[in-house]
């Protein structure tokens, strides 16, 4: 997926997510001056220099980033989740077990998402069934996405 801010771009891989580097490219787009930040995040320039080099940020942090800047840096490891995660077991234990975590019904297909699908079929780097199979994308689904864009 090419994450596109104005005239930047930016290949981001879902699998090896950089935060800080995302969350610096985030900053020099929105034009956000340096104080706001340090005043808004109660931290001086050292230490947000740090959170750029940074590849994971505690939650609580990357929270702040994301008022701050307006932008849900959590939807990129939900989309790592979604393409990347083991695919549960259908066994009846596992039925049993029910959290008290609130389950999600649907999965987040992001529009940088479905263009990074679509890309690897156009470019043949995977087919349609690798597709289905490896990121466990129904095949409606992805059938659809290809009529759409």
């Amino acid at each position: 997926m090419i994450y596109e801010n104005d005239n930047l771009k930016m290949k981001l891989d879902y699998k090896r997510i950089h935060i800080g580097n995302l969350i610096q490219e985030e900053v020099k787009t929105s034009k956000i001056e340096n104080g706001r930040i340090y005043n808004f995040m109660n931290c001086d320039e050292k230490e947000i220099e740090e959170m750029y080099k940074s590849t994971d940020l505690p939650t609580n942090i990357l929270l702040k980033w994301c008022k701050l800047l307006e932008y849900d840096f959590f939807r990129i490891y939900s989309q790592h989740l979604i393409l990347f995660s083991a695919q549960k077991s259908g066994s009846k234990s596992n039925k049993e077990n029910k959290s008290s975590l609130p389950n999600f019904r649907k999965n987040l297909y992001t529009k940088e998402l479905i263009s990074f699908v679509l890309e690897l079929i156009r470019t043949g780097k995977k087919t349609r069934a690798q597709i289905i199979e490896e990121y466990r994308i129904p095949k409606n689904t992805l059938l659809k996405w290809i009529e759409k864009y």
